[in-house]
């Protein structure tokens, strides 16, 4: 494997691991402060840890000049900080009504959702991609439906968003490639806080002594999942096609289980476990099975 190649999957699985440690602290800040304001303060704070590094490297002596501000740029930082402050806010508001571990499953669902979006763009889906839906579609229903068929809201929340985290993952890929990885995440978290921190402004009460009382949330969640994760799987995707990146950043609900089970005690029943490694399957089949086929 190219060494280029092998480092984005190595930065992309540190990303998954961060991210799903990043489930605990999502959590937690709702104690004190609602979902809104918990996403705004974060990507307003991963917004200011990121902008000192795109001046400094802008103001470095190199023999390539630094990315204008073009169109381009601005266009794509603002349509995935869009689809990131909808993929976010939909799993923020989620964790009120369900796990960290059914969150963190559920979300990974995208790693489906990007090969069935390619049919819109004209990609072929293999059977593979089919199969490994299925899979996915059943283990989710082990995961999520309790006792009378009842799916917790929050699972309905997490899903949607998983719709949309495919969007973003594919918008990453496509922008990422022709434009400043460190520049086009800057522009999504400072879309990402605007919306967010708007939203907060209408719909939540806003206190200083909550808001300190889940600063070390915050600070977590903004600096490592934000600044650090996002800004890892922008770079990182900048050399990888959209559905290879998708399963490894999918893993991030691996790691959600493991820091919900670590920090907050969570734990599944047999058929959530069972459920689990069915929706794990179905990632993998959807991605390994279609580049076996080609491959032989």
């Amino acid at each position: 494997m190219p060494s280029q190649a092998l480092r984005a999957d190595l930065l992309m699985l540190l990303t998954a691991m961060i991210w799903g440690s990043a489930f605990v602290a999502q959590r937690l800040g709702m104690d004190a402060i609602g979902p809104f304001l918990y996403t705004g303060l974060r990507f307003a704070l991963a917004t200011l840890a990121v902008l000192p590094l795109v001046i400094l490297l802008g103001r470095r002596g190199t023999a390539k000049a630094p990315e204008p501000v073009n169109r381009g740029l601005l266009f794509g930082g603002l349509i995935m900080g869009l689809a990131l402050s909808l993929g976010i806010n939909l799993q923020q508001v989620g964790l009120l009504f369900t796990s960290v571990t059914n969150s963190g499953f559920i979300t990974g669902l995208y790693v489906i959702v990007v090969p069935l979006l390619g049919l819109f763009l004209g990609h072929k889906t293999g059977l593979g991609t089919w199969l490994g839906a299925g899979l996915a579609v059943a283990g989710m229903f082990l995961l999520s439906v309790g006792e009378g068929f009842h799916v917790a809201s929050g699972d309905w929340l997490q899903l949607a968003g998983a719709c949309v985290w495919g969007v973003h993952v594919l918008l990453v890929s496509f922008f990422a490639s022709r434009h400043d990885p460190l520049r086009l995440a800057l522009l999504q978290f400072a879309t990402c806080a605007v919306i967010s921190l708007m939203l907060a402004l209408i719909l939540e009460e806003i206190k200083l002594d909550a808001i300190l009382a889940a600063g070390p949330a915050i600070l977590y969640g903004g600096l490592f999942g934000v600044a650090v994760g996002f800004t890892l799987q922008v770079v990182a995707q900048k050399h990888a096609i959209a559905s290879h990146a998708a399963i490894i950043l999918s893993l991030e609900a691996v790691f959600a289980a493991i820091a919900g089970a670590l920090f907050l005690g969570e734990a599944l029943a047999l058929k959530g476990y069972f459920g689990c490694a069915l929706m794990f399957i179905g990632m993998l089949i959807a991605q390994l099975w279609p580049k076996k086929a080609l491959a032989g």
